[in-house]
């Protein structure tokens, strides 16, 4: 009989691609994610993995049971969901993975929405960047993501389902006593002297900062990067540096302007797997998600529709 933790650790060595990265993601041992394999490979009197060199692959008999044991596991966690609630009513622990700038503008007031409606339903928020909620939704790890559609890496197929939220402009923040704080738009060329606060590498608001900057003409002279994006703020109001943030993540209450010539947006969606266990808890974080109260950010006109520039994405 198959065993679901091992089945777990296969769906996760396909999605992850190194033993070490699985361990590391259960915080186990790679000798005991090994072993369990090796046990999961007696089971199913099946070659599953093979080794190239140092590093190991899934036989073709590994990655047809890794894929369908996903299925299985979300049919597992399906039926045990309407075994807790015959009712219907969303119940259990739903994670959603979201971006730093929609934890508090949309995911926070969503939470607090559920825990009046469906207070047997508990909502986990992990902050995730859209180069890490894509893996995460796919392995497992997230049931839910708020991400955004023009990321390269984030490739939609027919085991996931995407619900748009809007479109978020990309805006440049410059302390409110800069001298291009004067105009009423600012093409970026015109900031290819000035010091850039930036996100960590490889992030999406990094590889799009450099993006556009270099379409602008120049490479950006980056001052600092950081993942929290209150420390980027601080860092234009305080040091003079400028920035190229979303506009959730930039409120009323920082010293900054924001200006950008032409519009540069971004499409923002909550995505699941059509296969979602506990359907009836995921329904409901995405009905609170969806049914939000007006937010300024994303009420930007959507550059896939013939406003701003839809050549602008990442």
């Amino acid at each position: 009989m198959l065993n679901s933790g091992r089945l777990q650790l296969l769906s996760r060595l396909d999605t992850l691609g190194t033993v070490r990265a699985v361990a590391d993601t259960l915080h186990l041992s790679a000798s005991t994610v090994s072993q369990q394999l090796a046990v999961l490979e007696t089971e199913t009197r099946c070659r599953l993995i093979e080794r190239t060199g140092r590093r190991v692959r899934l036989t073709p008999a590994g990655l047809l049971l890794a894929r369908r044991g996903r299925e299985i596991l979300d049919r597992m966690a399906d039926v045990e969901a309407e075994l807790r609630a015959l009712n219907d009513e969303p119940i259990g622990t739903v994670r959603l993975g979201v971006f730093q700038s929609a934890i508090y503008s949309l995911a926070v007031p969503a939470a607090d929405r559920l825990a009046t409606t469906h207070p047997h339903l508990h909502l986990e928020l992990v902050e995730m960047e859209p180069h890490e909620s894509g893996p995460a939704l796919r392995s497992g790890d997230a049931d839910v993501i708020v991400t955004t559609t023009d990321y390269a890496g984030l490739t939609p197929g027919a085991d996931l389902e995407v619900m748009s939220l809007g479109s978020d402009p990309v805006v440049l923040v410059l302390p409110r006593e800069h001298p291009l704080a004067a105009r009423t738009a600012v093409d970026l060329a015109a900031c290819k002297e000035e010091t850039w606060a930036c996100d960590r590498p490889q992030s999406y608001m990094a590889d799009l900062t450099v993006r556009l900057c270099r379409e602008a003409g120049f490479e950006p002279r980056v001052a600092c990067r950081f993942s929290n994006y209150l420390m980027l703020l601080r860092h234009v109001e305080t040091t003079g540096s400028v920035a190229l943030l979303p506009a959730l993540a930039v409120t009323a209450d920082h010293a900054v302007v924001t200006r950008l010539s032409p519009p540069v947006h971004r499409n923002v969606a909550v995505v699941v797997r059509r296969a979602a266990p506990q359907r009836a808890a995921v329904n409901a974080v995405i009905a609170a998600l969806r049914d939000h109260p007006e937010i300024e950010a994303l009420a930007a006109p959507d550059p896939a529709r013939g406003h701003g520039d839809g050549d602008h994405r990442s």
